[in-house]
């Protein structure tokens, strides 16, 4: 593999502005995961760990005034966006180093023997352990909380991996920033550099998942990519775990009471979800049932008049914004298919939002109209009109995995009366967050969150934003028969780490 330059390019022209790093070679590779690989042991106590997590976040905060302007050169998303996703990272990073001392995520759990139990119970204790070398696939749309200090870093870390980042080709400048940053908040806490390894470049990526040496990965990006990637992973003489998200239309389903009682308010609500961010997130609604009829109408006039209101904006990249534009014409060019608000170039480097619309029965059967059920990534949406809840309940069940689902009910729906409970059940297959009466656009760090969904939301059924996010890099051992001097002080009688535990069955904390 050849080394190559990687630039810096503007994405409000276009244009290269300065060589940032130069594309890994596989030589190259190897280096950053043996040298994360050796890190292993200096992540084994867990004070450390959570230190080392508190640190980075202290650090990377204190960096903010050239990180967000390095950023905002690479992106264009601006200050106060910025801003408040380095904010979020830094958060996430504390949270994670919160969990790290509680120690639950370690699920130690005991049994002392029972021979009166059938068939008897031996001496058992089981928790869970770190993976080994986590390979991290860096996200365009968001520079800092899942690219080089992400949620898939900040996770791995926790759990005690070392971690190869793989960075993203439309923010390279910022990627070294930042591993610069998190690198020296580990030599603060004894930690070796080499626990946050950083290389750019395409045949990195594919070198990185199929080195014998990393244990697991994590990706946010496209389905053809992340397919790819995931396929390697699963190829390998020794198959990995791979944690992919891929791409995710989040559907939204209004009912006619809703649009007949609040119709207005719905369809400004979801000019602001669209449009948020230039259309560039994974969360984006990308179809919306809506009914056919008089509050229908009212709904989508409120949807016109509001996303008419939003100016032009620049995508992240040039490639992204050619693949916008050509998705916007192909579906529009469909049959039936309108285009109240029309979707396109705003500018020589900018576009503007819109949204189509379409009679449901056209995605109710495969055909082809089967285009308006992928996900166009920027600012726009498809607003399938129903005739009757049959029509939309057909449209529903023709959809693959998603990230999020929603529905908009009546007040009398959502306290339980009529298909309330019915559409809520309908909807909870698709998805793995589902929303009444909001908005998907916003995912809070919390420990209650999911952030996945079936395939092609994501490849597994865990979540990456969240405490439980953790549980991708960890596997559980159980010791049997072990005597208590050759235990780790985890799985000790007297919980020497005070660790919340299950004990014989009890539930300790």
């Amino acid at each position: 593999m050849a080394a190559a330059p990687v630039w810096s390019v503007d994405p409000r022209t276009g244009k290269q502005r300065e060589q940032v790093a130069v594309e890994a070679t596989a030589q190259e590779v190897d280096a950053a995961v043996r040298a994360a690989h050796a890190a292993r042991g200096a992540l084994a106590d867990r004070t450390v760990r959570s230190a080392f997590l508190r640190t980075a976040a202290d650090q990377l905060q204190a960096a903010k005034d050239q990180l967000v302007e390095v950023a905002d050169a690479e992106t264009a998303l601006g200050p106060v966006r910025l801003t408040g996703e380095l904010a979020r990272t830094c958060y996430q990073l504390r949270a994670f180093a919160d969990i790290v001392d509680e120690g639950a995520f370690l699920d130690v759990v005991i049994n002392h023997p029972d021979d009166t139990a059938t068939p008897p119970i031996p001496d058992l204790r089981r928790y869970k352990v770190p993976l080994g070398v986590v390979a991290v696939y860096s996200a365009s749309n968001f520079p800092f909380a899942f690219s080089v200090p992400g949620g898939d870093t900040a996770s791995a870390l926790a759990a005690g991996c070392p971690v190869v980042v793989k960075a993203h080709p439309d923010h390279p400048a910022l990627s070294e920033l930042v591993a610069i940053v998190l690198r020296r908040a580990a030599a603060e806490h004894g930690i070796p550099e080499g626990v946050l390894g950083l290389v750019h470049g395409f045949e990195a990526g594919v070198e990185l998942v199929k080195h014998p040496l990393v244990t697991a990965a994590g990706f946010t990006g496209s389905v053809r990519g992340g397919r790819a990637l995931f396929d390697a992973a699963a190829a390998r003489p020794v198959p990995i775990p791979f944690h992919g998200e891929l791409g995710s239309l989040n559907p939204v389903l209004i009912t006619e009471a809703a649009a007949a009682e609040r119709a207005e308010a719905i369809g400004t609500g979801l000019a602001g979800s669209m449009t948020l961010g230039v259309g560039q997130f994974c969360v984006k609604p990308g179809l919306v049932l809506a009914p056919a009829g008089d509050a229908g109408d009212r709904l989508v006039k409120s949807l016109t008049d509001a996303v008419s209101d939003v100016d032009a904006g620049v995508l992240l990249d040039h490639r992204m914004r050619d693949n916008f534009l050509a998705g916007v014409a192909e579906r529009a060019e469909l049959p039936d298919v309108e285009s109240p608000v029309t979707a396109g170039a705003g500018g020589e480097h900018t576009v503007s939002p819109g949204f189509l619309t379409v009679p449901a029965g056209k995605l109710a059967a495969e055909g082809e109209h089967d285009l308006l059920l992928e996900e166009c990534f920027g600012p726009l949406t498809v607003v399938a009109r129903y005739e009757d809840e049959d029509e939309a309940k057909s449209v529903l069940s023709r959809l693959p995995g998603n990230l999020t689902a929603t529905v908009h009910l009546s007040g009398e729906e959502a306290a339980g009366e009529g298909r309330g409970p019915e559409l809520l059940a309908e909807l909870t297959p698709l998805a793995g967050r589902v929303l009444v009466n909001g908005w998907p656009t916003g995912v809070a760090v919390a420990a209650a969150q999911h952030h996945g969904g079936p395939y092609p939301a994501t490849t597994s059924t865990s979540t990456s934003v969240g405490g439980t996010a953790i549980e991708r890099w960890l596997r559980p051992v159980a010791y049997q028969g072990a005597p208590e001097a050759l235990l780790p002080p985890e799985l000790r009688d007297d919980n020497p780490l005070g660790l919340p535990r299950r004990f014989n069955g009890v539930l300790e904390r």
